[in-house]
């Protein structure tokens, strides 16, 4: 134990809550350019010595979490995986030769292509493959790259809840509260259809006048030339199929979606070593680790608030202002959500949000689904409104800026302002009818 001396009730509360709002604040502002992992993992160390968490009860919660961890493990791995073969070259290059030399239809296959690889490979993914891939594309197409960047970023988030693996936010919070895979596709899936379908709407209104054009299909290479080694390229377009079938059979029988996206992964290493295509070293080099830190700190800072008790009477607060309804419960949860998502971003935001509402474990059904899916939707639709709300935007950002491409976020803003809120007014009332 490194608690030398009994701590009061009131004091452990006090000092509990001064450290998560510094590590929440130092998430926010980066002090001297530190890692968001860094001063994550540093909260839970400060928690540690002060003795408001003990080290059992630490490693207990990220013990219990390992489905998560895994999560991110495997489809970081996967997608590592699949670009290597050229797979996200090969679409991109498709996606222009669709278009028909038409800037507007362009504009449209990035979202298609950004909801396709949010669904199987999660929001991350499309931030981190797809941003750099659309870059290169548009400007060899001597097109106005920013509609086509903010597109990549906000269909990030927008098809994130189409699928339980479309977002590892979606890992977290049916971790700890399970829904079937027919109940969430019921409740979300629809949703996510009515919001992309606004999110391409008003998409199209905003940027019209650089969607007028043409381009000339010959300043790119033929989708031939992206792919470097056939065999292997179309050994991980069966391996992808593959697990895209067993994610939905794993989500109907409610097995570790983890397990899955491990085993996808290794089967795809196994292939890209035989073809001599990428090494186990160069993997790991592009899987980004400091998420994990990330993610472990603000488990245990969550934990030691948990242990509070503030947690509980936030959810308490939360249900009582719902007024015990179906409709409250998913008004409620999205605005609670999609707020605290823009004010300490979304991973941990989710992780509040179900130690907030442990109560609702008993409650009757419909206030509990109304309550989980609004919880789901706004953690994964919440960030679009700002740069900080979630690390497939901060991912975004990072590659835009490597590219001297900068993006205020006060621009971000200017943007995420007139789509968002329309999104999740119309998503809510959706998964309020659906109930």
């Amino acid at each position: 134990m490194f608690q030398f001396f009994p701590v009061p009730e009131l004091t452990r509360t006090l000092l509990a809550s001064l450290v998560g709002l510094l590590t929440l604040v130092g998430i926010m502002t980066r002090p001297f350019r530190w890692n968001e992992a860094v001063i994550a993992m540093a909260g839970a160390g400060l928690l540690l010595l002060l003795g408001l968490i003990s080290p059992a009860d630490a490693f207990y919660t990220l013990a219990r979490d390992w489905n998560t961890f895994l999560f991110f493990l495997g489809m970081m791995a996967i997608s590592a995986l699949a670009e290597a073969a050229g797979l996200f070259d090969w679409l991109a290059a498709q996606a222009a030769r669709f278009a028909g030399k038409s800037a507007a239809r362009l504009f449209l296959n990035v979202f298609l292509l950004g909801t396709l690889i949010s669904t199987i490979l999660s929001n991350d993914a499309t931030a981190l493959i797809l941003t750099p891939i659309v870059y290169v594309l548009v400007t060899k197409l001597r097109l106005p790259v920013l509609p086509y960047l903010f597109a990549c970023t906000f269909i990030a988030d927008t098809a994130s809840f189409l699928l339980p693996v479309s977002n590892p936010i979606n890992i977290i919070i049916t971790s700890r509260f399970p829904l079937e895979l027919w109940t969430f596709v019921r409740l979300l899936f629809l949703p996510s259809l009515v919001v992309i379908a606004i999110n391409v709407g008003v998409f199209f209104l905003l940027y019209r006048k650089q969607l007028k054009g043409t381009f000339d299909i010959r300043r790119l290479p033929s989708a031939q030339q992206s792919v470097k080694h056939k065999a292997y390229f179309r050994y991980t377009c069966c391996v992808l199929v593959a697990v895209s079938l067993a994610y939905v059979i794993a989500s109907a029988v409610q097995l570790p979606l983890s397990l899955i996206a491990l085993s996808g992964a290794l089967v795809l290493l196994v292939g890209a070593i035989c073809w001599k295509q990428i090494s186990l070293q160069q993997t790991a080099k592009r899987i980004s680790w400091s998420i994990f830190g990330f993610i472990a700190g603000m488990f245990i800072v969550v934990r030691a608030i948990e242990d509070t008790g503030l947690t509980t009477t936030f959810g308490n607060w939360l249900i009582h202002l719902s007024g015990g309804t179906s409709f409250g419960a998913v008004m409620v949860g999205t605005i609670g959500a999609a707020l605290g998502t823009n004010l300490i971003n979304n991973v941990p935001m989710a992780v509040v949000m179900i130690s907030a509402l442990g109560g609702i474990q008993q409650a009757a059904p419909a206030l509990k689904h109304g309550f989980v899916a609004a919880t789901i939707f706004g953690c994964d639709l919440g960030p679009n409104l700002t740069t900080v709300g979630s690390l497939a935007t901060v991912l975004w950002l990072l590659i835009l800026r490597q590219r001297d491409v900068d993006v205020s976020g006060l621009d971000y803003f200017k943007v995420g302002v007139v789509v968002t809120p329309l999104m999740l007014l119309a998503g809510a009332l959706t998964i309020w009818l659906l109930l």
